[in-house]
């Protein structure tokens, strides 16, 4: 029960799952019963955690994307955050009107809070999304204030950077990991910035495109902003793993008496 928790103590989760592609109602089921019995304040979900990552196009994507906050996913995720008491952040692809995007989709016991679009699309997913064309922006969660970005999107600091800088304590991070220097990345991200970061990666393979079989690598992981890792997944497996964390640690920006790494920095000298 979150109410046990006093502030600034805040328990995170994430979820690894391995869809199957195109079943969005068998993934939203399993990924209802991975959580059943777990609690925690926050749980973040895969990129695409319920339709599966390889689209071969954008006609196919339009076939599985929906609204937000009115489709299914959207809804499934709602009664499950009111039916355990927590907040879920997942990724599902979304459309709207022509256009389609890889987002992200914040809900709460209270019901829809916010979306994020994906805004560094990733090799073939530029053939299939829209660019993401939402500002970064950061949401208050349980008591701490939490911003999104989706995969890819860790490969620019100037993502968390952003994030950070907006007040962020901790980053959700639904991801579909293929490149393997990801997880240690974010250890970078959270040192630069002070904050938490919660990747939730998929596992399994899906090959539906000649000669691009894709293998997710799960690893999905909690680090602190000392780069601590809390708790790594493995690389196989489907599994729920929750954290407490102490947001105060994100929220004292001072690296030394010092150094403080956002008054530090030297905007008159960089590009």
């Amino acid at each position: 029960n979150p109410s046990q928790w006093t502030e600034p103590a805040m328990r995170v989760g994430f979820v690894q799952n391995n869809p199957v592609f195109g079943n969005v109602q068998k993934n939203l089921a399993r990924v209802e019963k991975l959580l059943e019995g777990q609690s925690a304040d926050l749980f973040v979900l895969p990129e695409l955690f319920a339709t599966g990552y390889q689209f071969k196009n954008k006609k196919e994507v339009q076939g599985l994307a929906e609204q937000v906050p009115e489709g299914t996913t959207t809804n499934a995720l709602t009664s499950v955050a009111k039916k355990n008491n927590t907040f879920i952040i997942a990724g599902l692809a979304e459309i709207d009107k022509n256009h389609v995007y890889n987002s992200a989709v914040i809900t709460g016991p209270n019901g829809y809070i916010g979306k994020y679009r994906k805004i560094h699309l990733f090799d073939t997913e530029k053939a299939c999304f829209d660019p993401g064309n939402l500002p970064l922006k950061v949401f208050d969660i349980a008591g701490a204030k939490v911003g999104v970005m989706i995969c890819f999107d860790w490969r620019f600091p100037e993502t968390a950077r952003s994030l950070a800088l907006l007040g962020a304590d901790l980053i959700a991070h639904p991801s579909n990991l293929v490149l393997a220097h990801c997880p240690q990345a974010m250890i970078t991200r959270c040192l630069e910035n002070r904050v938490f970061a919660v990747t939730a990666d998929r596992v399994g393979k899906e090959d539906r495109i000649e000669g691009e079989a894709l293998k997710f690598m799960g690893k999905s992981q909690v680090v602190d902003p000392d780069g601590n890792i809390l708790v790594r997944a493995s690389e196989t497996e489907e599994e729920v793993q929750i954290v407490e964390i102490d947001l105060e640690k994100a929220r004292d920006k001072f690296l030394t008496p010092h150094n403080h790494i956002f008054e530090d920095r030297r905007e008159d000298l960089y590009c």
